[in-house]
């Protein structure tokens, strides 16, 4: 399964990404203070799918062997879950709660949702540690949502509390893009499949965009919007999901998924630092919980396999 660049080569993109990824929550959480969240949503993922294009031109598409369209119509009906049902939970959410949430529930959730998957169908192996770690990791999104009650930021409590909800439900179709990933990448190159997923995500991501569209005032956007959307096209969507999917034919959606831990730790500093967020005790004794969960997790999966 290792790539020929050695165990650590995989690791090292995936690493990469989930620093990409750990800054986009606080970063496309500026962008949404200032244009609705589903054109802020078509402006990280229509740009990232014009640089993707650009990319596939450059590399030579053309010269190519010719891609099966069943193989393309794969990569497009995942980015269809992946690009644009995520997007669109995630960045309005994100126009309801602070990216602190988004940055702990998504990356965490994410992998333990996969396990759980992948234990249900009998892919995996099931222990008492393995169903304690999903459970201590279910216990803290509880815990989590229960916290969300105490704090102010990110508006009202409702407020805050349908935006958490809409990051589970971004968690969801993350976990499952992940494990789609595999049988997407079968007969395609992760460039083209990146840039297909992509592509169909952000022509949906448009569809619900246009209503929204005439109440930009575009010449008034102040200059930072526009450098964090160019950040969020170019490195957190264009160059991350090339390189998770990279990851992803390397060393499986398991373990590709578990890297997400990582982005929890990045977000934290982003969204406190350049948003000003935070959280109470609660949600802070429930995002302890689901890390604890989702360590448990990974430590008897590697012991296992």
């Amino acid at each position: 399964m290792a790539s020929k660049q050695g165990p650590s080569g995989p690791y090292a993109l995936l690493f990469v990404t989930m620093v990409l990824w750990g800054s986009a929550f606080s970063s496309s959480k500026s962008v949404v203070d200032h244009v609705p969240h589903t054109v802020a949503a078509l402006m990280r993922f229509g740009g990232g799918a014009f640089a993707l294009l650009l990319a596939v031109r450059v590399s030579g598409g053309r010269r190519r062997p010719e891609v099966a369209a069943r193989h393309g119509w794969r990569a497009a009906l995942a980015g269809v879950l992946g690009v644009f049902a995520y997007n669109a939970f995630f960045f309005w959410g994100l126009s309801l709660a602070p990216s602190l949430d988004a940055g702990i529930l998504i990356p965490v959730m994410s992998p333990v949702l996969t396990s759980a998957f992948l234990l249900v169908v009998r892919r995996e192996r099931a222990s008492a540690a393995r169903v304690a770690g999903l459970g201590t990791g279910l216990a803290g999104a509880v815990v989590f949502f229960l916290g969300t009650g105490g704090t102010s930021s990110g508006g009202g409590d409702s407020t805050r509390l349908a935006g958490d909800a809409l990051f589970l439900l971004s968690a969801v179709c993350w976990a499952a893009y992940t494990l789609a990933g595999p049988r997407v990448l079968a007969g395609i190159e992760p460039l083209r499949a990146t840039t297909y997923a992509t592509c169909a995500g952000a022509v949906l991501l448009a569809v619900i965009a246009v209503p929204d569209l005439p109440k930009v005032r575009w010449g008034e956007l102040p200059t930072g919007v526009w450098l964090n959307a160019a950040y969020l096209a170019v490195c957190a969507a264009a160059v991350a999901n090339l390189l998770y999917y990279r990851g992803i034919a390397a060393v499986g959606p398991a373990s590709a998924s578990l890297m997400m831990f990582l982005v929890p730790v990045v977000n934290t500093v982003c969204a406190t630092v350049f948003m000003g967020e935070s959280f109470d005790r609660v949600q802070g004794a429930g995002a302890l919980l689901l890390m604890a969960g989702a360590v448990l997790s990974l430590h008897t999966r590697r012991s296992t396999a």
